[in-house]
């Protein structure tokens, strides 16, 4: 009985501590408890090739993401923390070539997306930052790009991985 009650206060006593820190969370942020809220202007496209549905979707997107995972409050401009942008690059190119009866074929397609973010951290200026965060996704060279974009899932993997690349490097500290 005395060793239940032991671990129990042990345990009480170990979340007050994470708890009462409020710097620490369970989802990996790492954000100073005077940061209370963000702002995320519209992430707008200068890649010629991208398509219009990407600047609006990518901003909401990033908006959903920091809401689900943090305690912060967006607010439309003057954040705290504060991002914007723009997607720079949205290039569909032959990934993988092969030989096929001595002519060079694409064995695969490869759509990358670049997009440039600024990162203001109004409470600590050292943590803000402007950076290019990439990915891409490989498609089958039978898919054009009219095709990949039509798939708006396989869009979402590429951008989704950027997202979660940003949030990292902003508030979880990775």
């Amino acid at each position: 009985m005395l060793r239940k009650s032991g671990v129990r206060y042990s345990l009480v006593a170990i979340s007050l501590l994470l708890a009462g820190c409020g710097v620490y969370s369970f989802n990996g942020t790492n954000i100073d408890p005077a940061i209370r809220t963000f702002s995320i202007q519209t992430i707008q496209t200068t890649a010629p090739t991208a398509p219009a549905f990407l600047t609006q979707r990518f901003t909401e997107d990033l908006k959903d993401y920091f809401q689900r995972n943090t305690s912060l409050k967006l607010v439309p401009r003057d954040g705290d923390i504060q991002f914007d942008g723009s997607i720079v690059a949205y290039d569909y190119a032959p990934a993988a070539i092969q030989k096929v009866d001595n002519v060079d074929l694409a064995g695969s397609n490869r759509l990358t997306v670049q997009v440039k973010v600024r990162f203001t951290n109004g409470k600590d200026d050292k943590q803000s930052f402007d950076q290019v965060f990439q990915s891409f996704g490989d498609f089958q060279s039978t898919q054009d790009i009219a095709a990949v974009n039509n798939d708006q899932t396989a869009v979402r993997k590429i951008t989704n991985n950027i997202i979660t690349d940003i949030f990292n490097k902003s508030v979880a500290n990775w």
